[in-house]
């Protein structure tokens, strides 16, 4: 028997039927092993030696695949072919490895780029070692991310209340969406004149021709800068004669583009479908991994994260066929064509985005795939077939024009296109973020010295406008221009942006919120360096060296530690009013507009006699009043306030009734028509507005969808009892009979899959049952010296952590997902101090005790939070190996041992930072 892991039940089910019955292949649920989410899991004292934990999740599939090794010949280690792909073979291997699963097996690790049969079982034939460049890359970069993350993170709720967190690349990301928010604030619009004419030919034939010169000097777009001299020229022209000067026709060869990477993908589906990163990630994940085609599941495209521009050899032959089959012999080129990757270190030379057979065409497959799958599916077959297509062949003219109007000569200019040969344009065109494209006119036939008559003239004011809010694609793309983090993280890196509120979408653009502009102004401030653009980009081509096996891991984390960690170190004596009277100066022009009136900007408008300055409070900066507490005068940062209640967005189209926004008690939600509208007796139908959504910023068609809820995903395949997707208190969620299972990041409510239901489902079933009532048992953060073990639970109330039944709510400026253990006894210790909890009673004077044990993990006294100390490690590693009922204190002993390679901690907690990357 051979034991084969990939990550997916799906990929499990379809290789399963392609291996035969002497394979098992058993899904690893994705990453089984992570950094604790608390200081010390990384200690750069050690050598950077890394602790790693199981997934609670992970541990019983774990125990499966231990099982299902016994009297096995191989272990094929066949997830994906990136480095988390083989990061996550790596950590399985790991831990079979601890528990002494294996024997006499031979190891082999595969990789495939599609899941068809073909390749799956080539693949078969050509197995080879895990890559140690490729692993420790991973390890590089989790390090890194967790480094920063867990330092800084804690740098920003002491010095910035109200701040969330701070992430290496995604700190860099934000940078460049509030830059673009302060160019637009600095931006001042500048008055320009344009003069059109409208001429017509001998034949009749019109067209349009710009004033581009007059008496021998050029004139550019902005030259003409006030009506006066718009009218003098307007005076001349109308009183001119025109004449062809020249007419100038080159012929010119459009190339098609390269097929789709990851970066380009995100960035048209984003562009023609209207598809947020996350969303055409998690559709491509369901291409990827296949559907039911006559009675077998298939793979419909190549894996999809990928920097590489090369398609196989066969599938270019397959394409060229199509090509001629459907648009004839002159629109296929004479030889293939070949792409060469821009990317620096294009990730693992992977293949290009494209189907796994290029004769499936999309309207084929329509009725098998749900709306989404089909136009993205449409959207990489179309791309990949047009990218092996003909050139068009253009003809661009240009044609200058002379007005003489008695001593003065003007000159006007028209340019047009003319298309000879369309090429692969018959099939596609790549979008554009914001250029306008003005050379697509067609022009009449023309030759020079030839009359013209005008027959009209448009002058016409404009003023010129500022750059651009980011679209999400236009930001992917600017990223992946600077060398800023990996296409595989960048629509992770969008959703966080958007969940922490740093960033929110409107209108397709996306908008700089007031915390995010806070903390960007506070990094630039105090952590410059580290949000640079060339330092984060020469930081990601280290890392490719890292893959490349050019350079040893633990040195590049020791060159950037040593200075960051120094950098913690000089702020960390700092006072909040300091830090705020520096983000004050920097955020002056957007925290303090200009006054209609021309008046002070930071007189307080309450008492006249205070100046306004930035304040910090427990849910964030503000702007206040210097005469506080005798003026209590305050504000958001921004001036203007928003919109909440009583704002109709429109009408539903399928009852005809208004969809508003109201304001209740408990907060602003969406209303479908009002109370007179329904029957005695009936409701009028109500939908929540969700947790991070700006009721000022809701539009018609997003309400429409909350109104929507519940949805049927579809029945589920083993029990035909119907998937319902929802929002519940704790966010949106899938619930199959009576189970319930939270949606991840990335995953959508309203058009969540069939499929990717009944996975989220099959994970929770597998994870096990919950507590009596479905209580929540939160997430293990460690012990408490005297309480015992303490969790983070989500409440009625908000979030709170737990131990020994003493209760303490978290602080609003802190997040559940991120506090660590010694800021949780902190406050498990003043709640009980205060009397708090069934067994607090009797114990007043533990609570100091208590926090003086966990001094070592927080750094002491210092705010400034650090791994834990050298002399900690070496106490735990001297410990003796325990039994089962003290599995947490055995793997650090085992851990100490090793520097290199990171040691494994046993018992299960739920992991931080999910993301692929």
């Amino acid at each position: 028997m051979n034991i084969v892991i990939v990550e997916s039940p799906a990929k499990a089910k379809t290789i399963n039927k392609y291996l035969g019955s002497s394979y098992e292949v058993l899904a690893s649920f994705g990453h089984v092993r992570d950094l604790p989410a608390k200081n010390g899991s990384v200690d750069p004292d050690e050598n950077f030696r890394m602790i790693w934990e199981i997934d609670p999740k992970a541990a019983g599939r774990l125990n499966d695949i231990a099982k299902s090794l016994k009297g096995a010949d191989r272990l094929i280690l066949a997830t994906d072919p990136d480095r988390e792909g083989e990061a996550i073979s790596w950590h399985v291997l790991e831990v079979l490895k601890e528990k002494r699963a294996l024997k006499d097996q031979k190891i082999e690790r595969v990789v495939f780029n599609a899941i068809t049969k073909q390749a799956v079982s080539e693949a078969m034939k050509h197995p080879r070692q895990i890559d140690g460049a490729l692993v420790d890359a991973y390890m590089a970069r989790r390090a890194l991310d967790y480094l920063v993350g867990f330092t800084l993170s804690p740098v920003l709720w002491r010095k910035l209340p109200g701040a969330r967190s701070a992430g290496r690349v995604q700190s860099v990301a934000l940078r460049l969406v509030c830059d673009r928010e302060l160019e637009i604030e600095k931006f001042v619009p500048r008055e320009y004149w344009s003069l059109i004419a409208t001429l017509a030919t001998p034949r009749g034939d019109t067209f349009e021709a710009r004033l581009v010169g007059a008496d021998g000097k050029k004139i550019q777009r902005l030259d003409i800068g006030t009506g006066a001299e718009a009218e003098d020229f307007k005076t001349a022209l109308n009183a001119a004669s025109y004449t062809v000067a020249t007419v100038d026709a080159k012929p010119a060869r459009r190339n098609p583009q390269a097929p789709f990477t990851t970066s380009t993908l995100q960035q048209e589906a984003s562009r023609k479908l209207g598809f947020a990163p996350a969303h055409t990630m998690r559709i491509a994940q369901r291409l990827y991994e296949g559907i039911d085609i006559g009675g077998e599941t298939t793979g419909l495209i190549t894996y999809m994260r990928t920097d590489g521009v090369q398609i196989d050899g066969s599938a270019i032959t397959q394409a060229r066929k199509v090509i001629g089959e459907i648009y004839g012999n002159k629109y296929v080129p004479e030889s293939p064509r070949q792409y060469q990757a821009k990317a620096k270190n294009a990730q693992e030379a992977h293949e290009a985005i494209r189907p796994t057979d290029l004769s499936r065409k999309p309207a084929d497959l329509r009725k098998r795939l749900d709306d989404d799958q089909a136009k993205l599916y449409e959207l990489i077959w179309t791309r990949t077939i047009a990218s092996q297509m003909e050139s068009a062949e253009l003809e661009r003219t240009t044609v200058d024009i002379i007005a003489k109007a008695g001593a003065r000569t003007l000159e006007l200019r028209a340019t047009g296109q003319v298309i000879k040969f369309d090429g692969f344009l018959a099939l596609y065109q790549e979008g554009r973020d914001d250029e306008e494209d003005e050379d697509g006119r067609r022009l009449p036939q023309m030759s020079p010295n030839e009359p013209l008559k005008r027959q009209n003239l448009a002058v016409t004011q404009h003023f010129t406008e500022p750059p651009p809010r980011f679209s999400e694609a236009s930001l992917v793309k600017r990223m992946e221009e600077l060398g800023i983090g990996r296409p595989s993280t960048y629509a992770s890196i969008l959703q966080v942006l958007k969940d922490r509120g740093y960033v929110k979408l409107e209108k397709k653009r996306l908008h700089g919120e007031d915390k995010g502009r806070v903390v960007v102004a506070f990094l630039e401030n105090f952590f410059r360096r580290y949000v640079e653009y060339d330092f984060t980009a020469d930081l990601e081509e280290q890392l490719d060296r890292i893959s490349n096996n050019e350079i040893a891991w633990q040195q590049v984390l020791k060159d950037f530690w040593t200075g960051f960690i120094g950098a913690v170190d000089d702020i960390k004596d700092l006072r909040v009013a300091q830090v705020l009277d520096a983000l004050d100066e920097m955020l002056g022009p957007h925290i303090y507009p200009p006054r209609d009136d021309g008046g002070d900007v930071r007189q307080c408008p309450t008492c006249g006699t205070g100046r306004l300055n930035l304040k910090a409070g427990k849910f964030g900066a503000f702007v206040g009043c210097s005469n506080y507490p005798e003026c209590r005068y305050t504000r958001p940062l921004a001036a203007d306030s928003e919109a909440t209640a009583d704002r109709v967005l429109g009408q539903d189209p399928d009852t005809g009734l208004d969809v508003v926004v109201k304001a209740g008690r408990f907060g602003p939600y969406i209303q479908l028509g009002e109370q007179k509208d329904y029957a005695e007796g009936e409701k009028p139908k109500r939908a929540g507005i969700p947790k991070g959504t700006s009721p000022a910023s809701l539009e018609l068609d997003y309400a429409l969808k909350l109104l929507s809820l519940p949805r049927e995903v579809g029945i589920h395949p083993e029990t035909g009892l119907p998937i319902i997707a929802n929002l519940g208190r704790f966010g949106p969620f899938v619930k199959h009979d009576k189970t319930y299972a939270s949606l991840e990041a990335g995953d959508e409510v309203f058009d969540i899959g069939l499929n990717r239901a009944v996975t989220l489902i099959a994970e929770k079933i597998a994870k096990g049952p919950s507590k009596r009532f479905g209580a929540d048992p939160g997430k293990a953060l460690g012990d408490h010296p005297s309480l015992g073990p303490v969790a983070v639970k989500a409440g009625r109330y908000g979030a709170y952590v737990t131990a020994g039944g003493v209760n303490a709510t978290i602080p609003g400026d802190k997040e559940k997902d991120t506090i660590t253990l010694a800021e949780a006894i902190a406050l498990l210790d003043e709640r009980a101090a205060k009397g708090g909890g069934k067994k607090a009673k009797g114990k007043a004077a533990k609570p100091a005790k208590a926090a003086s044990k966990a001094k070592p993990k927080t750094g002491g006294d210092d705010d400034t939070p650090k791994p834990a100390k050298k002399a900690v490690a070496k106490k735990a590693a001297a410990k003796p190996k325990s039994d089962s009922t003290s599995k947490a204190r055995a793997p650090v002993a085992k851990a100490a041992k090793t520097s290199a390679k990171p040691a494994t901690k046993a018992t299960p907690k739920k992991s931080a930072g999910k993301a692929r990357g």
